[in-house]
């Protein structure tokens, strides 16, 4: 009897499942039909972990938000989210087992700064006002910088797996886009529907807009890379698919953050110099301080409103700070995270709390038609002012810290590295991020895996390739001679 229990035990368990699932459909409690599904993602979990990274890159742009499907207001992607915090227990667990981790990274200056985002994050924690809140915060950004950075740099140790993350983000991406395009064209393209179009994929046209504008640059390199020439009809279909996304998105945010990729491409391409960067940057700077006064009367003249379907008429409305809601509403919540910051200039409100923190302190004179006390309409509009209030004047520091190790990597890579295809991918992912840090500066979205997938995949690419520059051109080199 023992043999023939030890001999059938997955036909045994395979009956109590069965069993157990058909009383569980009778009650209409479908949930058990998934255990099957989540035991192949744990065993692919211990024993192929890139497998399940991809799985997961692929999911990104498809995954759903509970909070959205009215799932009791729980405020989580699936199946990414899930499968993130798995990833992120194995991998402590492995550290704890293994002892070991591929030390380079440990000690790279990205690395460092990351220690020092946590770190703070973590301390900021302990003295939220909202603990629960702030927890999940962390945890949240624990795990995307886990999985898209640690484990990510060990992926990217192969040149391959980068051009293949491109395709795994954007192939899903572009259907997304085509959903959208097709789902929105049934209501003429109007600005409206333009709003929500995109659900339940994404929850808004900010958002959405974000995520196309930040891989449009690597569509831009797939489409003009020889070695996916024989691809080009399907990378030229996708790159009309994700322009036509990001136009009809009406994401103004969106259309700056291009412009501005541009503009830092010109520093690159004529490999400008830093003092000469920081020169303009100060004259602009200057100029500004000096005829700030000129430069708000002239804005406050423009009274172009952002919900015209005239796409010209909309970009005039970007500048309208005299009657635009959604223009008022973002300095109505900047100001607001700024008097936070001067209430908790040093710890802040704590982690992920501003939602529920900032409507004390909104003032009666920045108050829209569009304002509320519920928290409910968006954070604090900005991945720089926002930490200020929930972290403190170290919450943007070591935010920023992030940023400019990675654009002095990015740089000496770009001017030490011969003309390759390894430059054009420091090139294009710069200028993929440089989308996303505009846009940081008029949204925050890092709470969502659809954004922090690729912003921190993009910093793991440049550190993979700044430790491994060497290896990566003889490979390139080895396949050109062929």
């Amino acid at each position: 009897m023992d043999n023939a229990l030890k001999s059938n035990w997955a036909l045994i368990l395979s009956f109590l499942f069965i069993m157990a699932n058909s009383a569980l459909i009778a009650l209409e409690q479908y949930w058990f039909s998934l255990v099957p599904f989540a035991l192949v993602l744990v065993i692919l979990a211990f024993v192929a972990m890139d497998k399940l990274m991809w799985f997961i890159i692929f999911s990104t742009p498809l995954s759903l938000n509970l909070e959205e499907l009215d799932f009791g207001g729980i405020g989580m992607f699936v199946p990414t989210e899930p499968l993130l915090f798995g990833v992120l227990l194995i991998f402590i667990l492995k550290l704890l087992y293994e002892r070991y981790f591929d030390e380079r990274i440990i000690k790279h200056s990205m690395s460092k700064a990351l220690y020092f985002h946590l770190a703070w994050i973590l301390v900021t924690v302990v003295t939220s006002t909202m603990p629960l809140i702030s927890i999940k915060f962390f945890l949240a950004r624990l795990w995307f910088v886990v999985a898209f950075y640690f484990i990510a740099t060990q992926l990217f140790v192969n040149v391959k797996n980068i051009r293949t993350f491109f395709w795994v983000y954007l192939i899903p991406l572009s259907m997304v886009a085509l959903y959208t395009f097709i789902h929105h064209s049934k209501y003429g393209f109007a600005e409206r529907p333009a709003h929500w179009v995109m659900q339940p994929f994404f929850k808004d046209h900010t958002v959405y807009g974000a995520v196309l504008a930040m891989m449009f640059p690597i569509l831009l390199f797939l489409l003009s890379a020889k070695r996916y020439s024989k691809y080009r009809l399907i990378t030229l279909m996708m790159t009309i698919i994700l322009s036509l996304g990001i136009i009809f998105s009406y994401g103004r945010a969106a259309w700056i953050s291009l412009l501005a990729a541009f503009a830092v491409s010109l520093i690159y391409i004529f490999k400008m110099r830093r003092s000469f960067v920081f020169s303009l940057a100060g004259l602009a700077m200057i100029f500004v301080g000096i005829f700030w006064t000129d430069i708000i009367n002239v804005l406050e003249k423009n009274e172009q409103d952002s919900t015209s379907e005239n796409l010209s008429e909309h970009v005039q409305s970007i500048t309208n700070i005299s009657t635009d809601a959604s223009n008022l509403e973002r300095i109505n919540r900047w100001n607001s995270a700024i008097r936070m910051f001067q209430a908790r200039p040093f710890l802040g409100f704590g982690p992920g709390t501003y939602a529920f923190q900032y409507a004390p302190f909104q003032s009666s004179e920045d108050l829209t038609i569009i304002s509320t006390n519920a928290g409910d309409m968006g954070n604090a509009h900005s991945e720089f002012i926002g930490p200020l209030a929930e972290m403190g004047i170290l919450g943007t520091v070591t935010f920023v810290l992030i940023i400019i190790v990675f654009y002095y990597k990015s740089a000496n890579l770009y001017y030490s590295l011969p003309r390759s295809e390894l430059r054009s991918i420091v090139f294009w992912v710069t200028l993929a991020f440089t989308t996303y840090i505009i846009n940081g500066t008029l949204n925050n979205f890092l709470d969502t895996d659809k954004a922090s997938v690729p912003f921190w995949s993009f910093i793991a690419i440049m550190v993979c390739i700044d430790l491994n520059k060497k290896k990566f051109l003889k490979e390139e080199m080895t396949e050109l001679q062929k």
